[in-house]
């Protein structure tokens, strides 16, 4: 079962693990810089998935506007992919935007994990070439809430 906790400086460290273990299939690392810069500011919204003391996940769920949140940063431990953790994740995800009247959720994926988003029916309506880095293409996706 996970465990969803608020993101804490403490968890800096095995946030960063994440990324380094989704990058480069899933991120560039020229993003990594970014991805630290977003953990400095202490992201009110930032979320860490737990299983028994472990962080196997970190997501943000982020107002846009009184109708739409914005999915972001979510990585996955790759030793829990593929076992249910990321439909728990965006199961939660659902819940928090259903809970705060939200009618959709704006994801900006890349052509690798735009799939998994699609799962959870999340449409695409943009794709920008090299949007992420060389060969890695940003799929803006939007999924109904």
């Amino acid at each position: 079962m996970v465990q969803f906790l608020p993101y804490q400086v403490s968890y800096k460290k095995a946030c960063l693990s994440l990324f380094d273990d989704n990058s480069p299939e899933f991120f560039t690392p020229n993003e990594r810089e970014d991805y630290c810069a977003f953990l400095e500011l202490m992201p009110s919204g930032y979320e860490v998935c737990m299983i028994s003391g472990n962080i196997v996940g970190a997501f943000g769920l982020f107002r846009v506007d009184n109708m739409t949140k914005s999915l972001n940063w979510i990585l996955l431990s790759s030793t829990s992919q593929g076992v249910g953790i990321g439909r728990q994740v965006m199961n939660h995800i659902k819940k928090l935007a259903q809970q705060t009247g939200i009618e959709s959720v704006t994801i900006a994926a890349s052509h690798l994990s735009a799939p998994f988003f699609a799962k959870f029916d999340a449409q695409a309506i943009n794709e920008i070439k090299d949007g992420w880095g060389q060969g890695m293409h940003r799929i803006d996706m939007v999924m109904s809430v």
